[in-house]
C-alpha cells in the first residue's frame, strides 16, 4: 500500500504549485532563480528561496513515493564509482543500477577504498532489501574485497567493458554538476542527488520496452488528430 502523500500544512501556495516548481528543477537543468522565472512567466510570485526551501523540504518525499511505484528492480546490478569535486576537494560518488538502467542507490563519500565500498554494499542492500543474482563492477579491488565479506554467495563480474550501464548513468549527474557550478559540501551532494537520481529518471524512460510502448501510444495520437486513422493505405 502507498503512502500518503506529504503534509502541506502551513503552505500558502497549491500543492501544484509545489510540485510544479520541484518538478521543474528536478527535471530539467535550472537553477532556483530560473524556476522562479519561469513561474513568474505564468503569473505565479514565487521567490527563489522560497523554491529553494520547497526542494529541501519535498524532493526526498518525492523520491521516496517514486521509489515505493517501482517494480520489482532486476537481480543483475552494476555499480561504478566517479570523482566529484566538492569545494576543490576531490570525493567520489557511488551508484548502483539495474540491469535497465534504474538507478538503486547513490552515496556519496571521501574514498574509494575498502571501508568505503563496504558501506555501500551494507546502504545497498538494506535500501532494496533483496540480493541480486550478479554484481557486475569495474577492476577496482575494493569491490572485490567488501563483496567477499558481504555478499559472497553472488556472483561477481569484474570486468570494466561490461560496466557501461553504470558509468552511463552517471552522465546526467555530470550535466546537473556543470550547471550548479559543483557542489558545496558532501552532504548538500548527497541531498540533491539522491532525491535527483529517483525524480530525473522517472521522467525519461530508458529501457527498449518503454520506449516502444511510449512511441507507439504517440503515433496513435498522431493518426487521431491527423485523421489518417482507419484509412486504407495507398495504392
Amino acid at each position: 500500500m502507498d503512502s500518503a502523500p506529504p503534509s502541506y500544512k502551513g503552505h500558502r501556495y497549491s500543492v501544484e504549485i509545489i510540485a510544479h516548481c520541484v518538478w521543474l528543477y528536478f527535471r530539467f537543468s535550472l537553477s532556483f532563480r530560473e524556476v522562479e522565472e519561469l513561474m513568474l512567466e505564468r503569473g505565479v510570485l514565487v521567490s527563489h528561496e522560497t523554491v529553494r526551501r520547497w526542494y529541501t523540504k519535498f524532493g526526498q518525499a518525492y523520491a521516496n513515493g517514486l521509489g515505493r511505484r517501482r517494480v520489482q528492480t532486476g537481480d543483475k546490478w552494476h555499480l561504478d564509482e566517479v570523482f566529484l569535486r566538492i569545494n576543490g576537494e576531490l570525493k567520489y560518488l557511488w551508484r548502483a543500477v539495474d540491469a535497465d538502467g534504474n538507478v538503486l542507490d547513490i552515496l556519496v563519500q571521501d574514498r574509494r577504498d575498502t571501508a568505503a565500498a563496504r558501506r555501500f554494499f551494507h546502504k545497498l542492500l538494506k535500501k532494496t532489501c533483496s540480493v541480486p543474482r550478479v554484481i557486475v563492477t569495474d577492476k577496482l579491488r575494493s569491490y572485490s574485497a567488501a563483496h567477499r565479506e558481504i555478499t559472497p554467495s553472488v556472483e561477481h563480474r569484474a570486468h570494466k567493458g561490461l560496466n557501461n550501464r553504470a558509468e552511463n548513468s552517471h552522465q546526467p549527474t555530470r550535466q546537473r554538476e556543470r550547471v550548479m557550478k559543483g557542489f558545496r559540501s558532501i552532504g548538500g551532494a548527497q541531498q540533491f542527488l539522491s532525491a535527483f537520481s529517483s525524480i530525473s529518471p522517472h521522467f525519461r524512460p530508458m529501457t527498449a520496452t518503454q520506449y516502444r510502448t511510449e512511441m507507439t501510444t504517440r503515433f496513435v495520437i498522431r493518426d487521431e488528430i491527423t485523421g489518417t486513422t482507419d484509412q486504407p493505405a495507398a495504392a
